[in-house]
């Protein structure tokens, strides 16, 4: 539905964003993520046909629309953009839905029915008829979201649109959005620094680091397999050993990190430098040594311990440092603390393995 090719920015003789290639699907929930800075506002607003790019090209539905100010015009018709600070008119609630409708030159039963529903859809009606300049930046956002929604876009871009909102406020954005997901009528692009959220929400992510599009995929694929240390580090992935492959077996190799060895499932050469991730999710832990079928099993002391809602985060050295989660329950019948001898263990196939 939406390709780019190439695309690139610059910003006062700087690149801010640089050969980005992207396609986005009818019906796709696509989420930008990255630090402060990477470039995700222009690329939306290169998307959304607010900028012209410095290079590359934009295709809708298989048509360049790069430089045409007339196709330009068509597009952006179908689309529409929330901001991360909402903007509201002076004027009722209604009112404020109700403008695209009337600058679009709607028919008055066609703007009344249709700015109903949205007020509806969006669960504002109660306060429809309120002035939307004495609205909480909450409610204002929910109002911005339905003026984008009000006109039909085929494609609806946020830009951190839960950033500045508390979290009753950012809920129910996201319980709008994930309707409008169900309901598969409009395909979103969204940029937002809330990585849960993005997994929550996107069937599709794509990490924007430094203006490059480092890596796109299933939130599974961006948040397990991440395609470089510098993705994993962003992610939050917290077990990244530094290691070099030592023997190799059949499908299974050996990685050496310091004075030890562990098992993995990867098809690397002997002599490879290579970051070892291991989600903390994928270690467990037990007093005594089990029968498992977990191929890595070290015996560590626990160095420190922290609890996070229900759940205890753990950390064993074991020759090196290991991080893993328990839930309090099991933290306490284990009877764990800092200084007790533990095993970790974790099985060959939960390590993801990038080259140095």
């Amino acid at each position: 539905m939406l390709e780019a090719r190439g695309l690139g920015k610059d910003y006062q003789g700087r690149r801010v964003l640089q050969c980005i290639d992207l396609q986005i699907c009818e019906g796709d929930m696509f989420c930008l993520i990255g630090p402060r800075g990477a470039g995700k506002t222009t690329l939306l607003r290169l998307l959304d046909l607010l900028e012209k790019p410095s290079s590359g090209e934009l295709y809708f539905n298989g048509v360049n629309v790069t430089f045409s100010e007339r196709l330009r015009l068509q597009v952006r018709r179908r689309m529409s953009f929330v901001l991360q600070k909402p903007i509201v008119f002076s004027g009722s609630v209604r009112d404020n839905i109700a403008y695209g409708l009337k600058w679009r030159g709607e028919a008055s039963k066609v703007v009344r029915e249709k700015t109903e529903y949205i007020l509806e859809l969006v669960g504002i009606a109660d306060y429809a008829d309120r002035e939307a300049k004495t609205l909480s930046g909450g409610e204002m956002q929910l109002v911005a979201l339905a003026r984008a929604l009000v006109t039909g876009p085929e494609v609806l871009f946020l830009d951190e649109p839960t950033a500045n909102l508390d979290p009753v406020a950012g809920a129910k954005i996201e319980a709008i959005l994930a309707r409008l997901i169900e309901l598969r009528k409009t395909t979103i692009v969204m940029a937002t620094h809330d990585m849960a959220q993005g997994q929550r929400l996107a069937n599709r992510i794509g990490v924007l680091m430094g203006g490059r599009l480092l890596q796109i995929g299933s939130p599974v694929e961006i948040f397990c397999l991440p395609a470089s240390k510098e993705i994993a580090e962003f992610v939050g992935v917290e077990n990244i050993l530094s290691g070099s492959v030592t023997e190799k077996n059949g499908g299974l190799a050996t990685i050496s990190v310091g004075e030890v060895a562990f098992e993995v499932v990867i098809s690397c050469d002997v002599g490879d430098l290579v970051w070892a991730i291991i989600r903390p999710e994928d270690i467990t832990f037990a007093r005594v040594k089990e029968l498992s079928s977990a191929r890595n099993v070290f015996q560590g002391k626990i160095t420190r311990m922290a609890t996070v809602g229900a759940l205890v985060r753990v950390e064993v050295y074991c020759g090196f440092t290991l991080l893993g989660v328990l839930t309090k329950k099991s933290a306490d019948d284990m009877g764990i603390e800092p200084g007790v001898d533990v095993y970790a263990s974790f099985k060959a196939s939960a390590v993801h393995i990038i080259k140095r």
